[in-house]
Order: structure tokens, then sequence, then C-alpha cells
């Protein structure tokens, strides 16, 4: 039987491409003016100038729009029932924010069924592809049962590759006077169901959920089993999160929002990403990590949109690109890039977060002439087209 070759298509005119290659075009992020991209199935076969473009089955014309990655978050939670309404009134009302709502969420998602949960990571997945964004991990958590916690990883492997196992959010209710119980479930039983429906392991190492050694257990079960080690680290205040990451060699450290100069240094010298999540401390009015901080030393940095119904619910890129540029000390150059390819770097991909020849063909058109825009106008929806997987959505 044979096959017949899918389609090419190239998209011209674009006023200024984002291609996150510098040997393809200027500075940083390998900017081409009057670019086009060739599109071959799901791949990106050829990326230059509009006018060297080869000859395709397909052309579409972009009329001087941008062209950018499709984003990549590397830090979502998607699956889960009910949302926290009443806690995010309180807590504009002058109540300030602990881990201790995420309770909440555990009873409306164990109530849940699975076609509700299917449903609500289906909704939030398809809202931020509508925003540019191409890649998205998303975790378990609000489960914190066996039964639980596998289930919302089959739901997640479902709608994304990228799933991580987060059995360590916080110690269960069931729980509350045995933790030391509570982690041999995550490391024991719990680790044994979730690991085959999940790439990632992760732990919420802080103040009022698991302490240093603690995380390390949970961490190194998950290694042991083929999981590869991520961390919520230093979001709520000084602790031992982004050491131990750095220890354990995960992919990322993320909020990193309190860190001492021996975090930093630890970050600039390793392969963990430092992912900021400014969308947290947008809902939560808490301090702002400070990327300019991290940058300087030398530190690979990551945007994403921590979306989850308790402390950031947003499923914005965009927006936490213009946070970030705004109260982060970033520029838009490294927003932007740190949306894109670092969010693939944070996730250790090579094949998404940039548009080159054998990456993904996942990209975005802007109503806008450049991706300053992203954080010159905020709010607006900037977002014309995408492209995800080769197919135009």
């Amino acid at each position: 039987m044979t096959t017949t070759p899918a389609p090419t298509t190239a998209i011209t005119h674009i006023s200024q491409l984002v291609t996150n290659d510098p040997s393809l075009g200027e500075g940083p992020l390998g900017l081409i003016q009057d670019a086009a991209v060739v599109i071959d199935g799901d791949r990106i076969a050829w990326v230059g100038e509009s006018s060297k473009a080869p000859a395709t089955d397909n052309a579409v014309d972009a009329e001087g729009r941008a062209g950018i990655p499709g984003f990549v978050d590397s830090h979502s939670h998607l699956v889960f029932g009910g949302d926290r309404t009443a806690e995010f009134n309180a807590r504009m009302s002058g109540r300030s924010y602990s881990a201790g709502g995420i309770r909440t969420t555990v009873a409306a998602t164990r109530e849940a069924t699975d076609d509700a949960l299917h449903a609500n990571v289906a909704r939030y997945l398809a809202e931020a592809l509508r925003q540019g964004t191409t890649t998205q991990e998303t975790k378990s958590g609000y489960g914190l049962t066996v039964e639980h916690e596998a289930r919302a990883l089959r739901i997640a492997a479902a709608h994304t590759d990228e799933v991580t196992y987060l059995g360590a959010h916080i110690v269960s209710p069931d729980y509350a006077d045995d933790p030391a119980g509570y982690v041999d479930l995550v490391t024991g039983p719990m680790l044994d169901a979730c690991a085959p429906h999940a790439r990632w392991v992760d732990v919420f190492c802080e103040k009022g959920a698991f302490d240093g050694d603690q995380a390390r257990a949970i961490l190194t079960a998950g290694k042991a089993k083929g999981l590869h080690p991520r961390v919520h680290a230093n979001q709520l205040g000084h602790g031992p999160g982004v050491q131990l990451a750095v220890e354990l060699d995960a992919a990322s450290a993320d909020h990193c929002t309190h860190l001492t100069p021996a975090d930093i240094d630890a970050l600039a010298h390793s392969d963990t990403v430092a992912t900021l999540l400014p969308g947290a401390e947008f809902s939560t009015r808490a301090q702002w990590p400070d990327a300019r901080l991290l940058l300087d030393a030398g530190a690979t940095v990551a945007l994403s949109t921590d979306c989850n119904p308790g402390s950031s619910f947003t499923s914005s890129m965009p927006f936490c690109i213009a946070l970030a540029v705004r109260d982060m000390g970033m520029t838009p150059d490294e927003a932007l890039w740190s949306a894109t390819e670092g969010g693939a770097r944070a996730l250790r991909r090579t094949d998404v977060g940039r548009i080159t020849p054998g990456a993904r063909a996942d990209l975005a058109l802007l109503d806008a002439p450049s991706h300053v825009h992203l954080a010159y106008r905020p709010g607006v929806p900037l977002v014309s087209d995408v492209w995800h997987k080769g197919v135009r959505v």
C-alpha cells in the first residue's frame, strides 16, 4: 500500500520571526525579518527570508504579523474539581495565602467523575492553545490516595505527554497525624500505581508540606522507578528545595521566589532550570521572584503559568510574560525566550520551543509586528493563528 505525502505549507511575509536559533538569525532569539517557515507534516522543514522560500503545496500569507514558537508551559495543575473562588475573594480582602487551601480542591477532586475531570483538562488545554501554548506539562496532586492519584495521572496522560506525579503536594488529610506514614505511601504503593502513567516526579518542599529529608526520600524513590525529578522550591520562604533540586539533577526548581546567593550560584552552575511562576505572585500578592539576579548569574530561566484553582488560575503565557517584564526585571526578549525555549529546557526537550528545521511544527502568529507587543500590550489577545504539530488550529 502506498501512502500520499502530507502537503507542505509555507507561511510567508512574517514581519519578524523568533526562531530561538542564533545560527538562523539575529541575536539570542535568532530573529529573521520578513521571514518564511515551511511545514512538512508535523515538522519544520525550512526557515529563512520570504524571498528565498522554496515552492510548497500550500501557502499562507502572514501579512506582516510576527511569528513566535509555540509556548512551552512546563508547570500546571489541571486535573482538579471545583474552584476556590471564595478563597480568592477572601485573600483579596486581606487574608494571606497558605498551602491549606489545597485540601479544599482535594475534596472536590475526589468527588468529581472521570468524565468531569477529562472535560476540565480538555477545556483548559484548549484555552491555553488558543493563547499559543502548544506544549503543556500537568501534574496530579489533588487526589492524595493511591486510587485518586493514579486516576489523575491516567486522565492527564490522555491529554498530554508531559505528566508529573505529585502525590507529595501536601500530606493527605487522611494522614494528618502520621506524615511519616504518608511519605511511606507516596514512596511505596502510590508510586507503584502512578509511575507507569508519568514522566516526572515532583514534591512541594516547603514549610507546611514536606521538609528536605522527606522530599529527598520521595524524589529518590521516584528516580528509582524511572521518573525524573522536578521540585516546588522556595516559594513561600527560604528552604532546602533549590539545593535539593540541584543535588538530584532535577530538570527544574519551580517558583524560586526566596533565594540566597548560594541558591542562585547553585542554579547557575547546574542543568536545573529556574522556573518562575509570576501568576502565583500576582494572585497571592506575594513577593516577586527576581529574574534579573538569576539571569545575570547565568542561570537558565523558564516562565510558566502554574495554572491551578488556588494560587494562579490563569492559562495565559502572554499574561505571565507581561508580568515578568513589568515586575521581575526581565526584558521582552528574555521573557519570550523563557516562555518558549526556557520551558523546553525545563522539560529537557529539544524538539519544541524553537522554530528550526527538524523541530516540531509548533508556532503562533501575533496581530502585531513584533513579539515585544506581548509585554507592550498586556491583556490584549494578540495570538491570531496557531499551528500545533503542523496543523493549523
